[in-house]
């Protein structure tokens, strides 16, 4: 039977997974977080599926050392690419970040029109335009692929005026097709919310899977009785692992986590 008060697993091509982590203490702050960040393999969004379900495997095999008692894929491409198959080749349970984005977007949009921005594989995947529609046939969803947020994230520029001209020219495709729901449709753009905001304007609804998705595993937790009992749980209560850089990766961490990320631990994930 697995333990209640085990942590949660969490894991990211790099940096961007870490909105989910936060989501995660936010809306359930006894639990503990084992997070890993694939920094010596990013990014995932152009790589192949064949390639995306490989290091997912291996990541799933790293965490399960850590007797984590759920997992969540906090990385769109990788929720794309490999959820349907990880989720059954492993007994515990396992969600990604992109059915409760797609949920949440189709109960926000008013007149149907619903854009998503992600990286070249999520995009390419058309896997949030195929789980909407599930959803809601009728809805009308533009993609847009935006390579250059993750690495303008991933190097800190969140305010300037470089990603301001990058942000413009993206987003005016999905302004010209009258969306009023935007789907942040890669972990890392949460970080750029106050700029994608600003530049859509206050009739367009933007909508965060990374809180969509705290809450639903939250629910998980609970239908399954697996929260953590408060005060419990002996280890560190958060655990971050990288595949390289893990001063870089413990300094933005820092920056955006509600706590100093301590002692971020290199390893070698080839060996999982």
């Amino acid at each position: 039977m697995t333990e209640r008060n085990a942590p949660i697993g969490v894991f990211d091509s790099g940096v961007g997974g870490l909105t989910v982590a936060r989501e995660i203490i936010r809306q359930m702050p006894n639990e503990h977080i084992v997070y890993f960040g694939d920094t010596a393999r990013l990014p995932y969004g152009s790589k192949s599926q064949d390639t995306i379900i490989r290091y997912s495997r291996q990541i799933i095999r790293f965490l399960m050392t850590k007797e984590v008692k759920a997992i969540v894929i906090a990385c769109n491409t990788a929720s794309a690419y490999a959820l349907d198959t990880v989720a059954g080749e492993f007994s515990l349970p396992i969600i990604g970040v992109i059915n409760a984005g797609a949920y949440s977007a189709v109960h926000a949009t008013r007149n149907g029109k619903i854009g998503v921005i992600g990286t070249e594989g999520t995009i390419g995947s058309g896997i949030y335009t195929e789980v909407m529609k599930r959803m809601r046939p009728d809805i009308e969803v533009t993609g847009k692929s935006c390579p250059l947020f993750v690495p303008l994230v991933e190097e800190g520029l969140l305010h300037d005026s470089v990603t301001d001209e990058i942000a413009s020219r993206y987003l005016s495709a999905l302004k010209s097709r009258f969306i009023d729901t935007l789907v942040l449709g890669c972990t890392h753009y949460p970080l750029l919310r106050s700029t994608l905001g600003r530049l859509m304007g206050s009739d367009v609804t933007l909508v965060n899977p990374a809180y969509e998705t705290a809450i639903e595993l939250k629910a998980l937790l609970e239908e399954r009785q697996l929260t953590c009992i408060s005060g419990q749980g002996g280890q560190e209560k958060y655990q971050f692992f990288v595949s390289d850089l893990a001063e870089k990766f413990t300094a933005f961490a820092t920056s955006i986590l509600p706590m100093e990320a301590k002692g971020t631990r290199k390893i070698n994930i080839e060996e999982y």
